[in-house]
């Protein structure tokens, strides 16, 4: 479980005013001192992420956030990330401090979770210093049931526990790959090995859809783009499918018979991450782009920047091709996504292979819902290279929004 991928983790946020204790309630659901614990207000000041095992949830990312009442400048800028964090959380706690109660600070921050349907427990810490605390009037305040907890003492810590475990979100995640192919189908996995790849080991995508082959009971033969069509040729039988790095759709498409399907593991992420079809439809935009448009590239990790990088590089310089001018590019990476996209006239959103699909959903619906469209590394890769039809073929209902 300690290998378990960042994006596959549960992510439990931890909300609540300066000094209601959120660390504290950390370090006692997870019998460690994770969280810097001081009685200073505000010792929090930045969104911290800590992955660890939480049992008996399994694999979990542990979010301790800034207080919603901070104060001054610094203080809205670390407001602003701590509700930036709800874009990827999958469960909440929301801490209330015994002195203060149910104020507008937590009455909006509720009404933020609830508007993004985000599983939600609330507790009362401190009891062990407030044993006179009405539960039941904050109850009726807040219109939802409370457990009181102490930190300190670990009363309620297990009941903590339990209700985390009744309403964490089950898996929903499509299989990457799995419900596209049969028991014993071969497919082929291309990866390329370039100087973006990890020495000694392959990307996380790749490895991640060789795994679901396995689960699903399929094979999965790995090669790269220039062994291709030797593989083919020393299968025998045609695979069920060939699945290559996006990169390398222009190589792989015209060796590969048209009667094999061929798909890209970006492309398969898409589905399994986010929303396939709005990404289609955003890739229709790209025709549209004129000279000097606004393209926001935004990339869910940060990483060492190669001299041909996919994001800085690569795509900008298709996209220009395209368009026969100059556009105007911006960047952003890791947790950074503008609230206002309206500037925009395209958004370029990566795999998100080292973020959870909570995270994607945010993203694709804040852009839908503003008008912009949204298209993502793989499927504006297969549309430049002319393939995108023989990219979605596996998809048919998408590929029916593609021909419309």
């Amino acid at each position: 479980m300690e290998n378990t991928p960042l994006a596959n983790r549960l992510h439990i946020a931890i909300f609540g005013r300066r000094n209601a204790g959120k660390s504290s309630l950390i370090n006692a659901l997870t019998n460690q001192n994770l969280a810097l614990v001081s009685s200073v207000a505000g010792t929090t000041a930045d969104p911290v992420y800590k992955s660890m095992e939480l049992l008996p949830l399994g694999p979990v990312v542990m979010i301790d956030t800034a207080g919603i009442d901070d104060v001054g400048e610094l203080g809205e800028l670390r407001i602003q990330k701590t509700i930036q964090v709800l874009n990827k959380t999958d469960l909440a706690i929301l801490v209330i401090d015994p002195e203060t109660g149910i104020t507008e600070y937590e009455q909006d921050l509720i009404a933020k979770i609830k508007e993004r349907k985000i599983p939600l427990i609330s507790v009362v810490n401190k009891i062990d210093q407030y044993p006179e605390i009405n539960i039941q009037a904050l109850t009726t305040d807040l219109n939802q049931d409370i457990l009181p907890v102490s930190a300190v003492t670990n009363i309620g810590i297990d009941d903590l526990k339990l209700a985390l475990i009744k309403i964490a979100p089950k898996d929903t995640e499509p299989p990457i790959i799995g419900d596209l192919i049969q028991p014993g189908d071969t497919v082929i996995l291309v990866c390329p090995i370039d100087s973006a790849a990890p020495k000694g080991r392959l990307i996380l995508p790749q490895v991640q859809t060789l795994r679901d082959l396995l689960d699903h009971d399929a094979m999965g033969l790995v090669t790269k783009e220039t062994e291709l069509e030797l593989t083919l040729k020393a299968l025998g039988n045609s695979p069920a499918m060939v699945v290559t790095d996006s990169q390398a759709f222009g190589y792989v498409s015209p060796r590969v018979p048209t009667n094999i399907p061929v798909t890209g593991f970006s492309i398969l992420f898409a589905r399994q991450k986010g929303d396939l079809p709005i990404y289609v439809k955003g890739a229709k935009a790209i025709s549209s782009l004129l000279p000097g448009d606004k393209v926001l590239i935004a990339e869910a990790c940060t990483h060492h920047r190669q001299p041909e990088d996919i994001g800085t590089v690569k795509i900008p310089n298709w996209l220009e091709q395209r368009v026969g001018d100059k556009l105007e590019f911006h960047h952003v990476a890791g947790r950074e996504f503008p609230e206002n996209l309206k500037e925009y006239k395209l958004i370029v959103q990566c795999g998100g292979c080292m973020t959870n699909r909570k995270d994607i959903l945010y993203r694709l619906h804040s852009a839908d819902r503003q008008g912009v469209p949204i298209v993502n590394y793989g499927i504006l890769i297969a549309y430049i290279h002319n393939i995108l039809d023989r990219a979605l073929e596996v998809f048919p209902d998408v590929l029916t929004i593609w021909n419309k």
